[in-house]
């Protein structure tokens, strides 16, 4: 019996061994672009986080994906995305060494990128990585979440929170989360601009190459790949293009633009382009892993095709496939270019006309915002079908937040949703999807994530201004004024006050950059002011139609008497004084009779009276 039981548990530790445990607070599944800014996050906050990575780098889309070339948010530079730009600028020299493409503002070499969120994740001893690894199983019981990764060997992870980082949205539907694919039925948004009749055909996806000058002379030329059709390739471009009639072309660039769209520095190109290049379509979201592979293959012999056609029909010899990018067998990106996911059921669905006119509705979104973006709604659908259905009137948006709701999943409690699986219509999906944007999603869902756990409360109860405010400390935008920026003194002023509504800003659609704007030095009316009080704070100020310019002291009178009314009575005369004093040290001389400027009146309310926190916020924006 004794040798039994030494057996046994010989066996036992055998097992416990091969079968480790890792306990962890957030369990992040993805260590793409927004599951490792999640982890980082998190990680500034002091909890414990594990990231489960199934290749063997982070960044996900701006990385491994290679697209390198950034979208949007240029002149938004929000928290992490602000952060691993700049470390881009270091490590390049400055921001015009990055200008190396027509595309962006923003072109870097994908494993430059790869070795910076390596190193911004190296910062911070309580996240750890496990790379090469898959989720096999996860489920939820009374202490949390229970999973089970293999990687070099299988092991068990505890956590309280976990956050889908995933490029398909696998982990939402792992845990039951609804959701939908494809394009939507207007009857379902009440988007005048979608279908009137839904289907389930989603974006392009693209596998992408990085191409290398090796030098004049050289001949980089690769095999001609199995299956290489040149018609497919054809109109890429204007000089090689025998039929302008083709009704897949879209754009017609020369040949020269087509190449420098995404030049990246030193001597490389991204090759990433839509118009009869190596956009490919499969919807792969709800295929096995075997049938993903298959599909991915026949992608990236696609690709592969493209390369020989701008060798070969371009002339491009001496433009290779990197050798010093991507650690795949092909030289290509290690996994591919998603533009569209998963899109769950979260506690509110963005939609086209909270981008559009976000002040007009019942629903005020935008008081609970958690991420801004500015890129139009651009969807990539030309190889889907013979006749590609179009959305109309869709090309003309502000710069938008994005409301608290969209990450937190209906009907799974303790499940965090990001990347591009987010609570948004097909529409929407086209301006959410852009690397900028899923990075701050991720800062946001790690922001959320660590107040759960410190709190021990489920996400949808953590106070959603808390939510903002780490977030404003972290130097993350929640409102998109382009003409605030985050090294101001007031920066943090103005988000707050913007996400009360009190001061609205003024949206302008404008290209391939959105505004929004806040306009600090513009003055303002009586009238403004009295609507955007009313709206915070019914009766308390006289509803006035004046449109005179509100003066210094008239507002100053008007915010003792929300004061007085809203958090404890104090003398006017004393209130005057202490806001005299303030005034002189950040604006100079206190003059009564000087029109008040927005940023003025926006320092004085946030602090003076910080209705930000003085009224919380629902999902929908209702105050409370």
């Amino acid at each position: 019996m004794k040798r039994f039981l030494v057996m046994m548990s010989l066996v036992s530790s055998l097992f416990a061994y091969g079968q480790k445990t890792i306990n962890t607070d957030v369990l992040i599944v993805g260590g793409g672009a927004s599951g490792t800014a999640a982890a980082i996050q998190a990680a500034r906050a002091g909890v414990k986080v594990v990231v489960t990575e199934e290749t063997t780098w982070l960044g996900g889309m701006l990385t491994a994906a290679g697209v390198s070339c950034t979208d949007g948010n240029h002149q938004l530079s929000s928290g992490l995305w602000g952060d691993f730009r700049e470390r881009l600028y270091a490590h390049y020299g400055s921001p015009e060494a990055v200008h190396t493409g027509w595309v962006s503002y923003t072109l870097f070499e994908p494993s430059v990128g790869n070795r910076i969120w390596k190193q911004m994740v190296a910062e911070y001893p309580c996240i750890q990585v496990l790379y090469s690894t898959k989720l096999l199983s996860l489920h939820k019981n009374e202490k949390g979440w229970h999973a089970v990764v293999k990687g070099k060997s299988q092991t068990n992870i505890t956590a309280k929170i976990v956050i889908d980082g995933t490029e398909l949205g696998d982990v939402a539907k792992l845990c039951g989360v609804k959701y939908d694919i494809g394009m939507d039925a207007r009857s379902l948004t009440g988007e005048p601009q979608a279908l009137e009749k839904g289907n389930d055909y989603i974006q392009d996806m693209t596998m992408v190459a990085i191409l290398k000058d090796y030098g004049q002379g050289a001949d980089k030329t690769i095999p001609k790949p199995k299956g290489y059709n040149e018609k497919e390739y054809a109109c890429t471009c204007k000089e090689v293009c025998d039929d302008f009639s083709n009704p897949r072309i879209t754009e017609m660039n020369s040949c020269k633009d087509m190449m420098t769209y995404g030049k990246l520095p030193n001597g490389k190109y991204m090759i990433n382009w839509p118009s009869q290049g190596n956009d490919y379509y499969v919807n792969s979201i709800e295929m096995t892993d075997k049938e993903r592979k298959v599909a991915y293959d026949k992608a990236r012999l696609f690709t592969l095709g493209y390369v020989y056609f701008l060798q070969t029909k371009l002339g491009l010899k001496n433009l290779g496939l990197a050798d010093d990018e991507f650690p795949t067998a092909d030289k290509l990106a290690l996994i591919p270019y998603h533009r569209e996911s998963r899109r769950i059921h979260g506690l509110v669905q963005f939609r086209f006309q909270d981008i559009k006119t976000p002040y007009d509705l019942p629903e005020k979104y935008y008081r609970t915002g958690i991420a801004v973006g500015n890129y139009p709604c651009d969807h990539h659908r030309i190889k889907c079908c013979p006749n590609p259905p179009k959305l109309e009137g869709t090309g003309s948006i502000p710069a938008f937040s994005i409301p608290a709701g969209v990450m937190i999943p209906k009907d799974v409690d303790g499940l965090l949703v990001a990347e591009k699986s987010i609570s948004v219509t097909n529409i929407v999906n086209g301006s959410t999807r852009l690397q900028p944007v899923v990075i701050e999603l991720g800062q946001a869902a790690g922001a959320l994530a660590a107040l759960a756990v410190k709190e021990a409360k489920s996400p949808k109860d953590i106070d959603i201004r808390a939510w903002q405010s780490v977030l404003v400390q972290s130097k993350a935008f929640i409102m998109p004024y382009l003409d605030v920026k985050r090294e101001s003194p007031f920066w943090e002023s103005v988000q707050r006050i913007g996400a009360t509504g009190i001061i609205k800003g003024i949206p302008e659609a404008y290209q391939w950059e959105n505004r929004m704007w806040f306009k600090p030095d513009t003055t303002v009316t009586k009238a403004e002011f009295s609507a955007g009080i009313d709206d915070f704070a019914p009766g308390i100020i006289p509803s006035v139609k004046e449109k005179t310019l509100l003066t210094v002291g008239d507002a100053v009178k008007d915010v003792w008497l929300l004061y007085s009314k809203m958090i404890q009575p104090v003398d006017e005369s004393f209130f005057t004084g202490e806001v005299s004093r303030e005034w002189q040290k950040l604006f100079g001389s206190y003059d009564v009779e000087k029109p008040i400027t927005r940023l003025q009146l926006a320092v004085l309310l946030d602090k003076s009276i910080n209705p930000f926190v003085l009224k919380q916020v629902d999902f929908k924006g209702d105050f409370h």
